[in-house]
């Protein structure tokens, strides 16, 4: 028995929430042995559940037997933090079966009490309910990030809590932003039913535990994942965000298409992979746009460390560059910027979705802002899609009117509503296979971040907003959409995209 097989799924309303069996707090008496019979906690090999349970935590690569798999626990408390606030247990109902569960336990052993959780604890599980997956870390290091996915997905639930005519159950799955965990907290949301599986963030855990969806034949929506590994390497793994690399085909097409610009230059870290990918998709682009192969006059590389940059952009105002492609932080674009200024260089900065964050609007004077645009998350809901104004109205709600919108929960929030749209589609909630099939299938669906389409890897050919700082805030100057025709004119589809 391992730990996805004993991974008790906790139910609140709609919401369900997973975690490992041994990392539960167990009632006294709730232990069986290898045999099924009912021990004496005091002859349990694992006695001392208090040093038990820091050497869990001290030693997270315990494997079973060391956790004491010959003790499975089979009854935990909630999971405290994830359990949101509006939600309430239901005690009395909750006793009754937990009452159900110790006599059962006691009397008959492991195999009777998985009998009875088929039969009783589980038998809300019932194909009149539609099961959304989501495998998310909402413990570790990527909690904060985890959980704004999470907001997004929760935020779409709460506008839409029905598909086919069946109310939606998110079942929530917490792989504690760990390789290790991922792929048995995989293998639990497997064994609840699911229909499609929302994340995870953190693209190593979305690849580990994509091979548990796969083989399962079970399709995933990664919400902020960038790695083009995530989906090309997995038949049913699908993405919202836009890869990497794509945003800097994006970009080019706003300076050619939207300024008129003939000359360009480029600044990349040159030990970043990030920023050396997306600056060869641009400059690619850029020389394809204006049909000159001189038309980048000039690439400036700098290590990580650099903090003047006044002699690179001395050559880059030399070269009659006109924009300047920065792929690079809030903080280091800033710095370019400004040092720019000072040395008299009027070309315009373009950016990616690195410098999509409220920082910076704190980050410079507005003469700065104003020299500065890049590509974005952000920018569709001011163009006015159904759903996109469905977004703003929602979130307006539940974080002020004020709020600038958050990039990953719009996402969470889009993958959320493609999930549903490929259930529509596919006209059941069982046949996951289908499901996979349909969302093959999606072609300009009206996301809140653009318009959505999947290429033959699952990666989204979608609209991309180009964004900059007015008054203070962030608004959408420019909407790259992909020109549709056969494959080789898909702007989107080239390999410069990806």
């Amino acid at each position: 028995m391992n730990d996805a097989a004993q991974s008790p799924a906790f139910g609140y309303g709609d919401h369900r929430f997973i975690r490992p069996a041994w990392a539960c707090n167990p009632p006294a008496a709730m232990f069986c042995g290898a045999a099924g019979e009912a021990l004496n906690p005091a002859e349990h090999p694992f006695n001392n559940l208090g040093a038990l349970r820091a050497q869990i935590q001290t030693e997270p690569n315990l494997n079973d037997a060391a956790r004491g798999r010959t003790g499975d626990v089979f009854a935990c408390t909630d999971r405290r933090g994830l359990i949101p606030r509006d939600v309430r247990v239901r005690k009395g109902r909750a006793a009754v079966l937990l009452c159900f569960a110790l006599l059962l336990a006691c009397a008959t052993g492991c195999e009777s009490y998985d009998n009875f959780a088929d039969a009783f604890l589980n038998a809300e599980r019932s194909d009149d309910v539609v099961r959304i997956g989501v495998f998310e870390s909402l413990s570790g290091r990527d909690k904060e990030s985890g959980e704004t996915e999470l907001a997004g997905i929760e935020l779409a639930h709460s506008l839409r809590a029905e598909v086919i005519d069946k109310p939606v159950e998110l079942v929530i799955a917490d792989n504690r932003s760990d390789i290790g965990e991922a792929f048995s907290v995989a293998e639990s949301l497997v064994k609840e039913k699911i229909a499609v599986v929302l994340g995870s963030y953190r693209s190593t855990l979305s690849i580990a535990g994509g091979t548990v969806f796969e083989k399962n034949k079970i399709p995933a929506i990664a919400v902020t994942n960038s790695n083009p590994l995530v989906t090309n390497t997995n038949a049913y793994y699908f993405r919202v965000r836009y890869v990497e690399s794509f945003q800097g085909v994006a970009v080019a097409k706003y300076a050619v298409e939207e300024c008129g610009i003939a000359k360009a230059a480029v600044m990349r870290e040159t030990d970043n992979n990030f920023s050396v990918a997306v600056s060869q998709a641009f400059a690619d682009k850029f020389i394809a746009l204006t049909g000159d192969p001189d038309a980048v006059v000039y690439t400036a590389d700098y290590a990580a460390d650099t903090a003047n940059y006044t002699e690179e952009l001395r050559k880059i105002k030399e070269a009659g560059a006109e924009a300047v492609f920065l792929p690079t932080s809030v903080e280091n674009g800033v710095t370019v910027v400004e040092q720019a200024r000072k040395i008299g260089l009027d070309a315009v900065f373009l950016g990616t979705d690195l410098w999509q964050d409220a920082s910076l609007l704190q980050a410079a004077d507005a003469e700065t802002l104003s020299m500065m645009a890049f590509s974005s998350d952000l920018g569709q809901q001011t163009v006015g899609s159904a759903l996109s104004l469905d977004f703003a109205r929602a979130y307006a709600e539940k974080y002020g009117d004020d709020a600038e919108p958050n990039a990953a929960i719009m996402l969470g929030f889009d993958a959320y509503m493609l999930a549903l749209d490929a259930i529509e589609r596919a006209g059941t909630s069982a046949r996951t296979d289908l499901i996979r099939d349909a969302l093959t299938k999606t072609h300009s669906f009206p996301g809140a971040s653009g318009n959505i389409t999947f290429d033959e890897n699952g990666d989204p050919i979608k609209s991309v907003s180009i964004t900059t700082v007015r008054d203070g805030a962030f608004v959408n100057i420019y909407t790259a959409e992909p020109n549709w025709g056969t494959p080789a004119e898909t702007e989107a589809g080239e390999t410069a995209a990806r």
